[in-house]
């Protein structure tokens, strides 16, 4: 009963920058179908399997249909058209031209179905000389800024988000904008096509606070110099927190709960705009004064004084911490073939049209057979393709 129930899409993406994009529409209610070759997508060999599916696949392909074709072959065409027919979005990310060498460009597809909303996802966009590179989150990290927000303030030494960002940011970007296109046409009666680089969606991820120096161009500021204030890692005596304090009662709180009352009239840090321009100073006067406290005492005169706090969980915690339980930030999902599965809860929570995992991830060519005879395929024709290596069918 999702807010996308009776969508259909076809998902030709691969890795993670489209499959979670596809799968946030699985969980709205979409009906996905997963096409991939005969024999699977990469991620599903990127790691060790639990009853034949990787954790990370899992978390990338939940809700979807699989099947697996070989799309050189006329009958792998065939079926990938027939899917079009009714198809109401179709994704793919392909590096520029290959979809189109391949016979399934958005042009070719939308004869098919001219409703259709076709999202096409690249690296770098179609132009420029990067355009035709291959690319993986890292090389994206390196191009949009994200090494230098991450730099090592004392060293300058430039790192890496630890985690796939610009495959996510990009996939959130994609499921929104596929939904805007799905209004637009249900609105005002137009389809399109809907180009998404991984680049642009990662510098304008980052733009806000990241690149607040270089916004108005007659008032330019290195950019460099105004990182660190978010590094609010401060070790109690007996583990990390964090504790921030931007508004003025903030910091009034923060310095009468670490009994520095002196602090609250000290020019430095009397303003909003003292307390950043002098935020290393700040940080490194409030992590002496923080390291003589057990957490969880200076934890509980923080949150009396309404500073905003937190202790740095690990992610064994996770599950044990009492606001991810309060909140059901993760979904404990039992399947007779995989046991207790933990997801995390789709983060958008509709009133009356609900977001829910509907089935786990598939299994390579789970639905070949269920898509293919709901085309109009006998069985026959079916083993048959299954034979001559044209499609894969799980056991």
């Amino acid at each position: 009963m999702g807010p996308l129930k009776g969508v259909k899409v076809l998902d030709l993406t691969s890795m993670v920058s489209g499959p979670v994009g596809a799968m946030i529409l699985a969980d709205q209610g979409a009906e996905v179908i997963k096409v991939e070759p005969v024999s699977g997508e990469l991620v599903r060999h990127m790691a060790a399997t639990h009853n034949g599916v990787n954790p990370v696949f899992f978390s990338c392909n939940r809700g979807k249909k699989s099947i697996a074709l070989d799309l050189k072959s006329q009958e792998g065409k065939e079926i990938l058209f027939k899917l079009a027919e009714d198809a109401d979005v179709f994704m793919q990310n392909f590096r520029p031209g290959a979809i189109d060498r391949m016979g399934f460009g958005e042009k070719v597809i939308r004869k098919i179905n001219q409703d259709i909303i076709y999202l096409s996802i690249s690296g770098f966009g179609n132009e420029g000389p990067y355009a035709n590179s291959r690319v993986y989150d890292p090389v994206i990290q390196a191009l949009s800024g994200a090494t230098d927000i991450q730099a090592d303030r004392d060293t300058g030494r430039p790192k890496m988000f630890r985690i796939i960002i610009a495959d996510k940011v990009t996939s959130l970007t994609a499921a929104q904008a596929i939904s805007s296109a799905l209004y637009a046409r249900e609105k005002q009666g137009i389809s399109q096509h809907i180009e998404l680089s991984m680049l642009d969606s990662m510098i304008s991820f980052f733009w806000p606070e990241g690149m607040a120096g270089i916004v108005f161009a007659e008032n330019e500021v290195d950019v460099r110099k105004l990182q660190g204030s978010q590094d609010l890692i401060y070790e109690a005596k007996d583990r990390f927190i964090t504790a921030g304090a931007v508004s003025d009662s903030e910091w009034q709180g923060m310095c009468k709960a670490l009994e520095r009352e002196d602090l609250i009239e000290d020019e430095r840090f009397a303003t909003p705009a003292g307390r950043v321009s002098n935020a290393q100073e700040r940080k490194e006067i409030t992590g002496v004064e923080i390291s003589k406290w057990e957490s969880e005492k200076i934890l509980a005169r923080f949150k009396a004084e309404g500073v905003p706090s937190a202790p740095l969980l690990d992610r064994m915690e996770l599950l044990g911490n009492e606001q991810i339980i309060a909140n059901q930030s993760v979904l404990k999902l039992n399947y007779e073939e995989f046991g207790e599965v933990r997801q995390a809860r789709p983060a958008a929570r509709f009133e009356k049209t609900p977001s829910e995992i509907l089935r786990p991830a598939p299994k390579l060519g789970e639905h070949s057979k269920e898509i293919l005879l709901n085309l109009g395929y006998s069985e026959e024709k079916i083993s048959s393709l299954v034979s001559e290596k044209k499609l894969f069918v799980s056991e």
